[in-house]
């Protein structure tokens, strides 16, 4: 509660893309569940990373940035054989890697409902490694061991504030004073906004080693716009003829580059009337439509949801019929029923959306750690289910039970949920009651014929990953260990427009 409040009525009101905000704790350990070097030299060890997909070796001496990747995979003594030359180390999307990164990063897409992001850094005491710029992103610095002196400069002119891509390197002679000349020490935070350059470098006595969390990259009100006009343009010439009626003979001929510097009737008369329409298209805007295309985007962007294991209990992702080797049958079989109790798994992990007339309820249960790894996942439902899924949205995080669906039949409003819950994306309120005695071949047909009398989804092929869980005080090799043998080379990060992939230090 006091970090609710916090953020709406402190940070949210008076800091949130306006100006650095800065935490010191004195608390070492408060960011150890985060991320380690123990669990950097682990992931080294036991995954199959790339330098230059995966792993940055940088320096900047000089007043130049120079990176020394070589091609192949980011052996562990190969990456500290650099580091002890002095190089900084950047690890690109750590949530591929790390479960607690991964699962801090799937909470804070749902607080920020906009893709997260991080990338892990390690510096040598006495290096820095990155020239001095501003980025496209809200960042949050969170320093996890060691310590590093940052420094922040404001935008050098309004085009910069907030801008929409980052920038290049700057040289020192670029800069004024900094606004902020802080060292910051393992547990505090520092936050500013996409457009503030800064750079950093590491204390003389220590390495450091943090993890940029980042944010809010393409989320503007630019970008919402770009979706929403041409939407509204389509629908103004479908039911004004003023917008299918054609273009004055002439406007070529007193239009354009040549000549801005003439005036004359009609070309005034053309803007007068360019003006008028753009006016007029306010009647039109699919404003409802548009922020569904920006949800499909941010869903498709996003970080699978990290359920704990009483979520998984809750869930097809750990509950329900399992094979008995001991009596050579399939038992916890399990039912949805009318009372059943259920929810959406996370708020922000489904959409439902409208598409030439189609009903499309896209999802990030089945998607990857790595950036826009899979296609767009998504069910296609028919229209006449859509009110039971809306009704799941609207309530939630409250339960609701089946029966309370506004559908037509009990039938309808089972066939609906179990299909929802076969692709993972409800959990119920308490575990579903598991039959534990053998079904009768004619008895499981029956039960087939009522809970899939109508299917409503045409569903999409899609992979699943299992993940083992890791300790939440920190790292555990044990438990990675059985992770690391089920196929690393999956794991390659794509470096496409992903806020994954910035040179924010």
């Amino acid at each position: 509660l006091k970090f609710y409040v916090f953020l709406t009525y402190v940070f949210l009101s008076d800091y949130w893309e306006k100006k650095p905000m800065l935490i010191k704790r004195n608390k070492e350990n408060y960011y150890k569940s985060w991320f380690s070097c123990e669990e950097f030299d682990w992931i080294l060890r036991n995954h199959s990373l790339e330098f230059t997909t995966n792993i940055d070796v940088v320096t900047y001496i000089n007043h130049e940035k120079k990176k020394h990747n070589p091609e192949g995979r980011a052996y562990a003594p190969l990456v500290w054989d650099f580091f002890q030359q002095g190089c900084s180390i950047r690890l690109l999307n750590p949530a591929t890697y790390s479960r607690n990164v991964w699962k801090y990063l799937s909470v804070l897409q749902e607080l920020f409902g906009c893709c997260v992001g991080s990338n892990v850094y390690l510096t040598p005491a006495g290096t820095q490694g990155f020239a001095p710029h501003y980025d496209d992103i809200e960042a949050f610095v969170l320093q996890l061991e060691g310590k590093k002196r940052w420094r922040v400069y404001k935008p050098l002119n309004e085009n910069e504030v907030l801008p929409r891509l980052s920038s290049p390197n700057y040289s020192q002679s670029d800069l004024s004073d900094p606004i902020i000349d802080v060292t910051l020490e393992a547990g505090d935070l520092m936050y500013f906004p996409r457009g503030y350059i800064h750079q950093a470098y590491a204390s003389d006595d220590t390495h450091s080693l943090h993890i940029t969390v980042s944010t809010y990259q393409k989320n503007t009100w630019g970008d919402f716009l770009s979706k929403l006009l041409p939407g509204a343009i389509e629908i103004a010439m479908q039911e004004n003829v003023e917008f299918r009626k054609g273009l004055p003979i002439d406007y070529l001929m007193n239009n354009g580059v040549a000549f801005e510097d003439v005036e004359n009737e009609n070309q005034k008369k053309f803007k007068t009337k360019t003006s008028i329409l753009v006016k007029e298209l306010v009647k039109y805007l699919p404003i409802d439509a548009a922020v569904d295309q920006m949800a499909k985007d941010f869903i498709h962007q996003s970080l699978p949801p990290c359920l704990t294991e009483d979520e998984k209990s809750r869930s097809i992702h750990n509950h329900g019929e399992r094979w008995n080797t001991q009596k050579n049958r399939v038992e916890n079989i399990s039912e949805i029923e009318p009372d059943t109790s259920i929810k959406l798994i996370r708020r922000n992990c489904i959409r439902l959306v409208v598409e030439e007339n189609s009903c499309f309820v896209y999802h990030s249960l089945d998607n990857g750690k790595v950036w826009c790894e899979k296609e767009a996942q998504y069910l296609e439902v028919e229209s006449e289910v859509a009110p039971a899924i809306e009704h799941l949205i609207k309530f939630y995080p409250k339960y609701v039970t089946v029966e309370e669906l506004p559908l037509e039949t009990i039938e309808e409003k089972i066939s609906v949920v179990q299909c929802l819950y076969d692709k993972g994306l409800i959990v119920t309120g308490e575990p579903l009651h598991c039959d534990h005695e053998e079904t009768s071949e004619t008895e499981s047909e029956e039960e087939n014929e009522i809970s899939f009398s109508k299917n409503y989804f045409q569903e999409e092929e899609s992979v699943d990953e299992e993940e083992e869980e890791v300790d939440e005080d920190g790292f555990n090799s044990e438990e990675f260990d059985h992770e690391a043998k089920n196929g690393d080379n999956d794991n390659n990060e794509s470096d496409e427009d992903s806020e994954e992939s910035q040179d924010l230090e």
